[in-house]
């Protein structure tokens, strides 16, 4: 009990710095834009499968953590550019697109890549010794590159003036745009980074996990638990959620199934919008 206990935290760790990375981009563009970006689980999975094929026919595995978040990062400006500038960034129109949005990437890369999964052999293979198991010492450096990751996205967010831009517009769109700041032009880039940190989430952890045509599901639906808890627009609340609740997921596996772990985490879900609408960590306006 106690080898799955400590097996359970390690692997909770490891994906919830994965998975604050991606639910760091869903809390960006919503805080900033209002936009409730209901494809951005297929630009994960498209990232991992952009890793895939550059790792097997464009350069290797360290090529396609370059290449995939610059090629969905690209894709996100024209999603933004050609769909959700012209829609005004309104609430119930961008939800309806991007649920378009997620019907052709998820249909696109079937057509292409195909239904079944495939798997990606980690760059690094190697052990690290644990008191009765042995645990995979590239899940380590993933959560070691994820939280290095999270600390230059924080540090870009509040401590250079393209964060403050986004911190402006955040609080007031008006008043920012009168004092200067290129607010279409930030709400551009922070979507695009928001796509490129999905595909970086993406192409760091495919070598843990199958990279297929429906992985953006399970991407989607553990970003919008830990955005709703960690409190809708808040980037610290989304952070501490979203190494939280994998964590308490992977510690409940220790035991229960991974799906009752899940149930829990839906069930938190649920208690934290019947009593706390804006999160446990935020609040209305919050950043």
């Amino acid at each position: 009990m106690e080898t799955q206990l400590l097996l359970g935290l390690l692997n909770g760790v490891v994906f919830g710095l994965v998975v604050a990375l991606i639910a760091l981009g869903l809390s960006l563009i919503f805080g900033l834009m209002g936009v409730v970006n209901v494809a951005h689980g297929e630009l994960f999975m498209l990232g991992g499968v952009i890793t895939w094929y550059v790792t097997n026919y464009f350069g290797g595995y360290y090529a396609a953590l370059l290449l995939a978040p610059l090629i969905v990062g690209g894709i996100g400006l024209g999603i933004e550019r050609s769909v959700l500038r012209p829609l005004g960034y309104k609430p119930d129109t961008t939800i309806i697109a991007t649920i378009g949005i997620l019907f052709v990437i998820q249909h696109s890369v079937l057509i292409f890549f195909g239904p079944a999964p495939r798997n990606i052999a980690p760059p690094i293979d190697f052990l690290i010794q644990f008191p009765g198991f042995g645990y995979s010492g590239y899940r380590i450096i993933v959560a070691v590159a994820a939280l290095l990751l999270l600390t230059i996205i924080w540090g870009v967010v509040y401590k250079t003036n393209f964060g403050l831009y986004v911190r402006a517009c955040q609080q007031n769109r008006e008043i920012a745009t009168t004092m200067g700041v290129p607010v279409i032009r930030i709400y551009a880039l922070t979507f695009g980074l928001s796509s490129a940190l999905a595909a970086l989430g993406a192409a760091i952890s495919a070598p843990l996990l199958s990279v297929y045509y429906l992985a953006g599901l399970d991407a989607l639906v553990i970003s919008f638990i830990v955005v709703i808890i960690g409190g809708l627009g808040s980037l610290r609340g989304t952070v501490l959620a979203a190494i939280l609740i994998p964590t308490m997921e992977g510690v409940a596996t220790a035991f229960v199934t991974p799906t009752e772990a899940r149930i829990i985490s839906l069930l938190l879900l649920v208690a934290v919008l019947v009593l706390r609408p804006y999160g446990l960590f935020g609040r209305k306006g919050a950043s």
